[in-house]
C-alpha cells in the first residue's frame, strides 16, 4: 500500500508535485476550483488546451490549467522577491496521458521559494504547502455519492 501511495504522488526535481487522479480532467479541475473558492481564494482563469488545439485543427488529450491565488499571500512573496511574479498567480494542471490516466500537477511552494531566493517567508511557504496538498487531495479523490 505504501508503494502505491508513493507511486501516485511524486515531486520531480523540477519542483512539480504530481498526483494521480480518480476523476476526469474536467472533474479534477472542477473540484480543485470548488475547494479553492470555498477557502476564499480567487480563480483568475481556466485554460482548456485541448479545446485550443481543436480550434487550431489539431487534437490532443484533455489538458486544463487553472490559474488561481490569494493576492495577499502572493504579494508577500513578491515583496520578498519581485521575480516571484513570473510564477504567480499559482497554477494547477490536470491532463490525461497516452494510457488514459489522469494526473494533477502544481508547483511546490518550497521550490518557488528556492527558485526566487525567498528566505524570509518560511511560515507562509509551509501554510501554502499544506493548503495545496489538501486542495489537490480533494481534487483527485473520488466524489462522495
Amino acid at each position: 500500500l505504501l508503494l502505491v501511495l508513493l507511486m501516485s504522488v511524486a515531486q520531480a526535481d523540477n519542483g512539480l508535485v504530481i498526483k494521480s487522479s480518480h476523476n476526469t480532467v474536467a472533474q479534477t479541475i472542477d473540484r480543485f476550483a470548488q475547494i479553492i473558492k470555498k477557502k476564499g481564494l480567487k480563480v483568475f482563469v481556466r485554460v482548456d488546451h485541448a479545446a485550443g488545439a481543436k480550434g487550431a485543427g489539431l487534437t490532443m488529450n484533455a489538458s486544463e490549467v487553472l490559474i488561481f491565488g490569494n493576492p495577499k499571500m502572493g504579494t508577500l512573496l513578491m515583496q520578498s522577491s519581485p521575480t516571484a511574479a513570473i510564477d504567480l498567480p499559482l497554477k494547477a494542471m490536470a491532463w490525461k496521458d497516452k494510457d488514459g490516466k489522469v494526473w494533477l500537477a502544481y508547483n511546490s511552494p518550497a521550490y518557488l521559494a528556492k527558485r526566487h531566493d525567498i528566505n524570509n517567508r518560511q511560515k507562509l511557504i509551509k501554510k501554502m504547502t499544506g493548503a495545496l496538498n489538501k486542495f489537490s487531495d480533494y481534487a483527485i479523490s473520488t466524489p462522495s455519492k
